[in-house]
C-alpha cells in the first residue's frame, strides 16, 4: 500500500525495523487476541452470515492461469465508494475488457470499519458502502464478473496502520472472516502484511493460516498475499510463498515511474525496471495456479508512464507471466490505454498455459533480451530498452531457444511479420519495447477459402449481418457465397472472415459461445481440422458445436466437449 502518510513515515519504520523485525508475531501490546472457537461460532443475519458449508474436496483450482482483473488502490487510495466500483464493472464490460479476459473487480483498503460488530464481525464503511459489501459481490457477478476484497493478517490494514486508527485485521479471526467472505460471494482476497515486525517464517505462519481457512471455506477464491508492506523486503528470501497463496508480492508497492533508484533490498517503491530485477531471479517459482506479482497495472494511472512506457510495462508482465490487474480509472481511459490493456496478442503471452516466467538471456546494460517459451512450441521474445535513447537490439534463435532453420515472427504491436533463420532485430525507442512471437518453420503456403457447413443440418457457419464489431456471437444460416460466410485458414492456425478472426474468450468452458475478434494469432484463436471432420479450439480442446443439434437459421455455435456427433461435424467446400 502506498500514500502521502506512509511515505512521511517509511524514513521513522526504517530506525525501528531492525530491532523490532525479531519480535514475535502477535498482538499489539494492551490487546487481547479473540478465542478463535468462541468468535467463529456466533450466527448473524444478512450481510455478516458466516458461511457454514463443509470444504468440498473437489473446488476447482481457483487461478490455473494468472489472474486479470482491476484493483481500487493505484487511482483511488481510499477515496472509494460502492457507486464508483459499480462504475468500474460495467465499465471493464463496456470497455471490451471482460470480453478479453478481465475478470477480478477488487476492492482494497478502506471499505472497513475500524471496528468489529458486537458478534465479532467485520462491517462495512456505511457511508461508503450503505448497501454492504454482499450487495456489491452481487452487482460485480450479475455484470458476469467476479468480486475480490482487500485484508490485512496483522493488527490493521495499512491504512489503520499509517493513520494510528484501530485494527480490525484477520489476527484470531481466520475462521470467521474467511466464512464471512464466502457467505459474501468472495472471489479473490488480497491480505497485506503492513507491520514492520516479523521474520519471514512469522509471515508465512500467518498468510498459511488465512489460507487455509479461505480454503476451508469451499469456495474457490484466489489467495493474494504482500508480505512487504511496511516491512523490508521479504518475499525473495521465502520460496515457500506457492504452498498456501495463489500469488505473492515480489516487492514493495510499483511506483507509476519507469525508474525509482530503489535498491532491490532497499525498503522503499520500485519503479518498472527495479521490479523486473526484484522478480528475475524467481523464475523457477512461478509454474501453473501459482504467480510471482511484481504489483498491479501501472498502465494508464494518471498519465504518468508514456504510451512507450505503458507497451513496454504491460509487455514485461506478460512475459513475467504475472498476475495482470490493471490500476487505471476503467470509466475515463483512453483509447490508447484501452488498446494497451486489450491487446489480445499481448494477453495470450501472459495467459500461455504453459505458465513460464521469461528468462533474461542476455543482459547489455539498458539493452535486455528476455526469452519465454510457450506451450505451442513457439517463444515470445522481448527486446527491451531501459535507457532513454533509441537503439538496435539484437538476438539469435540459439540465443532465445530456439534450433535452426526458417522462423516465423510476429511483431505482437505493430503487427509486422516476417521469416528469419538466424537473427532478430529491432529499432527500440527509450523506455520501449520490441515484443515477437516466434514460431519454429516456414508456414508461408498460401491460405485456403473456404465455407464451412453443419453436417446436421446443412447450414454454413455465419457472420450475422455482416457485423465486424469485436465480440459479434456467430450462428449458422443458409449457405450462400457472401464473405459472411466465406473462412480463411490462415497460416498462423486462424479462420478468418471478415479481416477479423474465430475467437473463443481466453478463459471458455463448454457452452461458451464462439465470436468475431481482431487477430492477434492467439492460441484461443487457433483451431485445427481434424480427421473427423470436428474442428478444436487449440487452447480449450473443445470443438466447435451447433448448439442443441439445432438446425434453423441463426441457432448459436458454441464451444463443446468433443464428440464427434454430427453437430460437431464440418466440412469445407
Amino acid at each position: 500500500m502506498k500514500d502521502l502518510p506512509r511515505r512521511r513515515l517509511l524514513s521513522l519504520l526504517a530506525a525501528t525495523a531492525l530491532t523490532t523485525s525479531m519480535l514475535a508475531v502477535g498482538p499489539a501490546a494492551g490487546a487481547a487476541a479473540p478465542a478463535e472457537a468462541a468468535a467463529g461460532t456466533t450466527a448473524v443475519a444478512a450481510d455478516t452470515t458466516a458461511a457454514a458449508a463443509a470444504p468440498d474436496p473437489t473446488v476447482e483450482e481457483p487461478a490455473p492461469l494468472p489472474p486479470l482483473g482491476w484493483n481500487s488502490w493505484n487511482t483511488f487510495y481510499c477515496n472509494i465508494n460502492e457507486q464508483m466500483v459499480r462504475e468500474t464493472a460495467d465499465a471493464m464490460v463496456s470497455s471490451g475488457m471482460a470480453a478479453a479476459g478481465y475478470q477480478y473487480v477488487v476492492v482494497d483498503d478502506c471499505w472497513m470499519q475500524d471496528y468489529r460488530d458486537s458478534n465479532g464481525n467485520l462491517q462495512a464503511r456505511t457511508d461508503r458502502f450503505p448497501s454492504g459489501m454482499k450487495a456489491l459481490g452481487d452487482y460485480i457477478h450479475s455484470r458476469g464478473l467476479k468480486f475480490g476484497i482487500y485484508h490485512a493478517p496483522r493488527e490493521k490494514t495499512c491504512n489503520q496502520y499509517f493513520e494510528n486508527r484501530p485494527g480490525t485485521s484477520s489476527y484470531g479471526y481466520e475462521t470467521q472472516d474467511a466464512n464471512l467472505f464466502a457467505s459474501w460471494g468472495v472471489d479473490y482476497v488480497k491480505h497485506d502484511w503492513c507491520d514492520p515486525r516479523g521474520t519471514a517464517e512469522e509471515q508465512a505462519a500467518l498468510f498459511k493460516k488465512f489460507g487455509d481457512a479461505l480454503k476451508a471455506t469451499g469456495r474457490p477464491i484466489v489467495y493474494s498475499i504482500n508480505p512487504n508492506s511496511a516491512h523490508w523486503n521479504s518475499a525473495p528470501t521465502y520460496p515457500g510463498w506457492g504452498e498456501f497463496a495463489d500469488m505473492w508480492r515480489t516487492s514493495e508497492d510499483l511506483d507509476d515511474a519507469w525508474s525509482t533508484g530503489c535498491s532491490p533490498s532497499a525498503d522503499c517503491f520500485v519503479g518498472i525496471t527495479e521490479a523486473l530485477d526484484i522478480v528475475e531471479p524467481m523464475r523457477e517459482w512461478t509454474q501453473p495456479g501459482r504467480y510471482n506479482d511484481p504489483d498491479m497495472l501501472m498502465v494508464g494511472v494518471r498519465n504518468s508512464l508514456t504510451p512507450t512506457e505503458n507497451r513496454a510495462h504491460m509487455s514485461m508482465w506478460a512475459m513475467l507471466s504475472a498476475p495482470l490487474i490493471a490500476g487505471n480509472d476503467l470509466r475515463n481511459m483512453s483509447a490508447d490505454v484501452r488498446a494497451i490493456l486489450t491487446n489480445r496478442d499481448v494477453l495470450a503471452i501472459d495467459q500461455d498455459p504453459l505458465v513460464r516466467q521469461a528468462d533474461r538471456v542476455r543482459d547489455d546494460g539498458d539493452a535486455e533480451i528476455w526469452a519465454k517459451p510457450l506451450a505451442d512450441g513457439s517463444v515470445a521474445v522481448a527486446l527491451l530498452n531501459r535507457g532513454s535513447g533509441s537503439r538496435q537490439i539484437s538476438t539469435t534463435l540459439g540465443q532465445v531457444g530456439l534450433g535452426s532453420g526458417t522462423h516465423t515472427y510476429r511483431e505482437l504491436w505493430t503487427g509486422a511479420t516476417g521469416t528469419t533463420t538466424g537473427q532478430l532485430t529491432a529499432q527500440v525507442a527509450g523506455h520501449g519495447i520490441a515484443l515477437y512471437k516466434v514460431s519454429p518453420g516456414d508456414t508461408s503456403e498460401p491460405p485456403t477459402d473456404s465455407t464451412l457447413v453443419s453436417s446436421s443440418s446443412g447450414r454454413c457457419l455465419d457472420v450475422p449481418e455482416s457485423a465486424t464489431a469485436n465480440g459479434t456471437l456467430l450462428v449458422i444460416w443458409d449457405c450462400h457465397s457472401a464473405p459472411n460466410q466465406v473462412w480463411t485458414a490462415a497460416t498462423d492456425g486462424t479462420l478468418r472472415s471478415l479481416g477479423k478472426c474465430l475467437d473463443a474468450p481466453p478463459n471458455a468452458t463448454a457452452g461458451t459461445r464462439v465470436q468475431l475478434w481482431d487477430c492477434h494469432g492467439g492460441d484461443n484463436q487457433q483451431w485445427t481440422f481434424q480427421a473427423d471432420g470436428t474442428i478444436r479450439g487449440v487452447r480449450s480442446g473443445l470443438c466447435l458445436d451447433v448448439d442443441n443439434n439445432g438446425t434453423a437459421n441463426n441457432t448459436a455455435v458454441l464451444l463443446w466437449t468433443c464428440t464427434g456427433a454430427a453437430n460437431q461435424l464440418w466440412t469445407r467446400r
